[in-house]
């Protein structure tokens, strides 16, 4: 839970259920296969950044919490270096220091698409920015 700066139980709880599903959504379609769902499971995998373009169903069962928890907006502020230290992202995101797409987010737990990751940057109108 200290790697990620999870600050209750209720958020890991919260990537495990995610991650279930997507689990659970995954055997099931092994199971009973339907091309169209399992396109939209594999694609929404693929924006998350939770496996590659070429990733098949059997590699969504292979995705582990950690996977889960790095795609979280305060695993990525504190991964491109927009704050120091995990706990600091969360207070940045927290105080809507962080902007994405020009919107201010206060969710730590926000699941981050690969395309909006390089979209995330500190608010320009944030005084006493070192940044």
């Amino acid at each position: 839970m200290r790697e990620f700066g999870l600050k209750r139980k209720k958020e890991l709880w919260k990537a495990e259920s995610v991650l279930r599903s997507l689990r659970r959504r995954a055997r099931n379609l092994q199971a009973r296969p339907d091309e169209k769902s399992e396109k939209e499971l594999i694609e929404k995998a693929v924006s998350l950044g939770l496996i590659k373009s070429s990733g098949k169903i059997e590699d969504i069962l292979g995705i582990a919490i950690s996977d889960i928890l790095n795609r979280r907006l305060q695993s990525v502020v504190y991964r491109k270096g927009l704050a120091s230290t995990i706990k600091e992202a969360r207070q940045r995101i927290v105080h809507k220091h962080i902007i994405m797409e020009n919107k201010k987010i206060r969710w730590p737990s926000l699941l981050v698409d690969v395309e909006n990751e390089d979209k995330i940057s500190i608010d320009p109108k944030i005084k006493g920015e070192g940044q």
